[in-house]
């Protein structure tokens, strides 16, 4: 619609600090720089740490994000890359499976920000982008903090699989 705007809750603060996982699929290195700046740029304005690592394509950001979700410490993820409509199916599939992987990751308990851009052109990842335009990868960002945010407010650990050893020895379900 012609003149409408969007709401943005406003930016969550953190008493204590917070580690985020940037994972960037570079194959459009110019987009993946400045979804990467924004995504930092928005971290860093509320005082998180982060680390970024990089890997070959979208479909690889989710599995990469699961094995730190698994295996490390972090307290978000932010998911960044671009797919570029092709002349053949794999556009669909890349877009379809990456953004779903990484909403069943969110609904494993991963506060994911999901900056994969999905567009037609490369004219349009530039626009979506830039950190001084639409920047997509501060959204993203923004995205994973309010997701660390609302989990930090429901305060209860995590549960876990199987059974628990309980104070005499004995297990309970």
């Amino acid at each position: 619609m012609a003149g409408s705007s969007h709401y943005t809750p406003p930016m969550p603060e953190f008493d204590a600090p917070l580690k985020v996982l940037i994972v960037v699929a570079p194959y459009y290195r110019d987009i993946a720089d400045m979804l990467l700046t924004g995504a930092r740029a928005k971290l860093e304005s509320v005082g998180a740490a982060h680390e970024t690592i990089e890997v070959p394509g979208a479909l690889e950001v989710p599995t990469a994000i699961r094995i730190a979700h698994r295996q490390a410490d972090y307290d978000g993820y932010v998911a960044l890359g671009c797919v570029i409509r092709g002349e053949t199916t794999h556009y669909e599939t890349v877009c379809n499976d990456s953004s779903r992987a990484l909403t069943l990751l969110g609904l494993d308990s991963a506060c994911i920000g999901n900056g994969i851009l999905t567009v037609e052109n490369h004219d349009q990842a530039a626009v979506r982008a830039q950190p001084d335009g639409q920047d997509k990868g501060g959204g993203a960002a923004e995205a994973a903090l309010h997701l660390i945010a609302l989990s930090r407010s429901m305060g209860r650990a995590p549960k876990g699989i199987g059974f628990k050893v309980a104070g005499d020895g004995t297990t309970k379900a």
